[in-house]
């Protein structure tokens, strides 16, 4: 009867483990219950440094002070390899009195991943000033 069970257990394709030591691969995740038909979910908190970010605010003036349409601005930091683009959003509106814009900002950088979400508004000489810029939050 036992052995039957055990021959079950493996031919249903099920995996149980027989020690309770973890196993750990040098990045720090215990492969011990891990079967090969889905890797383990890495979760990457990096984000951008504020070198990151001065590359990706001058692209998100660059990109409104042109004024076109529907275009985005790429831009890469040579210092730490993070690279993006930025697109704006809508319309522009009035905040203060000044004209405003919404924009999101890509931003990639090895495996980590993330979006910034952002205001500007239209500062002198045509420029736009970067009033915000945040790691973007669903909601």
């Amino acid at each position: 009867m036992i052995v039957a069970v055990l021959i079950g257990a493996g031919a249903g394709g099920c995996s149980f483990r027989m020690s309770q030591t973890p196993e750990v691969k040098a990045d720090g995740v215990d492969i011990s219950d891990v079967t090969g038909s889905i890797a383990p979910a890495v979760v990457v908190e990096e984000g951008p440094t504020e070198s990151d970010l001065a590359f990706a605010r001058n692209a998100a003036s660059d990109v409104l002070t042109r004024g076109d349409k529907n275009s985005s601005q790429p831009w890469e930091n040579p210092g730490t390899g993070a690279r993006g683009s930025v697109t704006p959003l809508a319309s522009s509106y009035t905040s203060d009195g000044r004209t405003c814009r919404d924009f999101l900002a890509s931003y990639v950088n090895g495996k980590s991943e993330a979006w910034l979400q952002g205001e500007a508004c239209r500062a002198g000489a045509g420029r736009w000033e970067i009033r915000s810029m945040q790691r973007w939050k669903r909601s």
